[in-house]
């Protein structure tokens, strides 16, 4: 398992590796905060993000898959948002958030959520949503296996 993220600075991964036991079965943890991290570490296109932008169903697609390979991990999870309180705008809103899920085989889902509250609030409920997404993933693939 892997995770790329943006606007949680590592909270998802930090989350994970609160777990006695996650050494073997976390890979990586990847903050791609700015742009160029997302290009450089995740292979982020750059007309991915100058046609979308950061915050976008394709840069968390892409930023997802990038986790992947990079940990040559079976899952990973994605996330890219406007915590705040600063940086929205009509289109963008601050709270908007875009998460990914690269499953095995090379499936990977989007969703976009809009949370409330401030920044510490918006940063938790994306960690919270993340791990919660992953989960049912895992624990659904594993039910069916």
């Amino acid at each position: 398992m892997a995770t790329a993220e943006s606007c949680t600075g590592g909270m998802i991964a930090a989350a994970i590796t609160d777990i006695p036991g996650s050494s073997g079965w976390f890979s990586h943890g990847v903050v791609s905060y700015g742009n160029q991290a997302k290009q450089q570490l995740l292979k982020v296109q750059a007309s991915s993000l100058m046609d979308h932008g950061a915050v976008s169903e394709r840069v968390v697609r892409e930023m997802a898959a990038g986790a992947q390979a990079l940990a040559g991990a079976d899952w990973a999870v994605a996330v890219s948002g406007i915590a705040g309180p600063d940086g929205g705008s009509p289109e963008k809103p601050v709270g908007l958030v875009w998460l990914a899920i690269a499953h095995p085989g090379g499936q990977t889902e989007a969703w976009s959520r809009h949370f409330s509250g401030d920044r510490h609030a918006v940063r938790q409920q994306t960690m919270e949503e993340a791990l919660a997404r992953l989960l049912e993933r895992v624990h659904g693939q594993a039910a069916q296996a």
